[in-house]
């Protein structure tokens, strides 16, 4: 804001610098004077030579102000009376502004219509470590209770469903198994079939050095079965469908939709979560045993073309390393790691909050979430597949 003062105003030429002069017509009254140009580009006084005549002399009572040789003034100004208002009112002196330009009156009029906020000054107060660990701790534990409640809920619709007295749509289920199989393959065919290249380049460079390269149909393989084909598969839907899951139902949150299926007394748990759960734990068996072949085919063409293996010598080794039991333990995982990714991005998206960034972050979680549950989930079965020795 930049406006000139209603009288002296300067004509050619640079403007005065801003000053402040005093005068005190008896003793219980101080004349502010103000002159030059008040410009808060150019600097202006402040309020503390007002503060030192306030100290100096008799008590003061009232303050009025004379802007006769006021050039020009803008914001600057402004903050000046503002701060001077302040101290003053800690005073108690009275404050006569009918000396000022009309548009200083009432802008300071209008300033002090709508009081400050709360805090709004306030700086950031840094949380030191013990209270952060412990803000962290009940968060974590408040996040935990969440997830055993939803888990329970998911059981329940589960359970309902094989009672057949689950509300869904059987058009929804069909379409989401559509998105979650058939749309999948090109991803899972690309990540699949270059992460069983790796694994017979890491075997053959290995095994080369002992003459024994015909096992890496063994390494690739039972590599692939039991392990790389169902979690790679599972990843791939964690980032692509566990996502796309959370910013659906987040997007839902948002809209009210969830609220509104809540108020006509159908459960989003069995309405939306089920048919999604159900989707993923049909397909990603299947996705599984695609992305076990289609491994072994990346396999396969390393071994033949770089390796100097007959293609039947590769498929025998492969049909005696690779058993039924290792096909069925890819194939369970497979089927659990679809109910994590189901169940993590129908979580984040259920809690997500009511805003376009809450959705985005409603998706990162999920993919975190589902991330984090198939690893641990994997260890789990290593460890409990090599106790009881499958």
């Amino acid at each position: 804001m930049n406006t000139q003062a209603p009288t002296g105003a300067a004509v050619g030429g640079a403007a005065p610098a801003a000053q402040v002069s005093f005068d005190r017509p008896d003793n219980r009254t101080l004349i502010v004077r103000l002159t030059g140009s008040w410009h808060v580009a150019d600097g202006v006084p402040g309020p503390s030579e007002v503060q030192a005549q306030l100290e100096s002399g008799p008590p003061i009572g009232r303050v009025q102000f004379d802007t006769q040789n006021l050039e020009a003034w803008d914001t600057g100004l402004l903050i000046f009376l503002r701060r001077l208002q302040d101290q003053l009112a800690n005073r108690q002196i009275e404050v006569d502004a009918g000396g000022l330009p009309d548009g200083a009156r009432h802008l300071l009029a209008l300033a002090a219509a709508v009081p400050e906020k709360k805090g709004t000054g306030k700086g950031v107060k840094r949380t030191s470590f013990l209270p952060m660990v412990g803000e962290e701790v009940i968060r974590a534990v408040a996040s935990t209770a969440e997830m055993v409640r939803f888990i329970g809920e998911a059981t329940i619709a589960l359970w309902a469903f094989f009672r057949g007295k689950a509300s869904y749509r059987r058009s929804d289920l069909m379409l989401i198994i559509q998105e979650c199989g058939a749309q999948a393959l090109p991803i899972v065919s690309l990540i699949s079939f270059l992460v069983g290249l790796i694994l017979a380049f890491v075997g053959a460079v290995q095994l080369l050095q002992f003459g024994a390269q015909i096992y890496v149909a063994d390494l690739v393989g039972l590599a692939t079965v039991r392990e790389m084909g169902a979690m790679m598969a599972a990843i791939i839907m964690a980032g692509r469908t566990g996502a796309a899951f959370a910013a659906q139902l987040g997007t839902m949150t948002v809209n009210e939709e969830i609220d509104a299926l809540k108020t006509l007394g159908i459960s989003p748990m069995e309405f939306l979560v089920l048919p999604r759960m159900l989707a993923l734990i049909v397909m990603m068996p299947l996705l599984c045993l695609y992305a076990d072949l289609v491994g072994m085919l990346g396999g396969l063409i390393v071994g033949v073309f770089m390796l100097d293996i007959t293609f039947v010598e590769y498929f025998n080794q492969t049909v005696a390393a690779v058993g039924l039991n290792d096909i069925a333990m890819g194939v369970i995982k497979s089927a659990v790691f679809g109910v994590l990714v189901a169940l993590s991005g129908c979580m984040r998206g259920m809690q997500s909050g009511r805003s376009a960034s809450a959705v985005g972050v409603a998706a990162t979680s999920a993919v975190v979430t589902a991330i984090v549950f198939i690893i641990v989930t994997d260890a789990v079965f290593a460890v409990v597949t090599n106790i009881i020795g499958v």
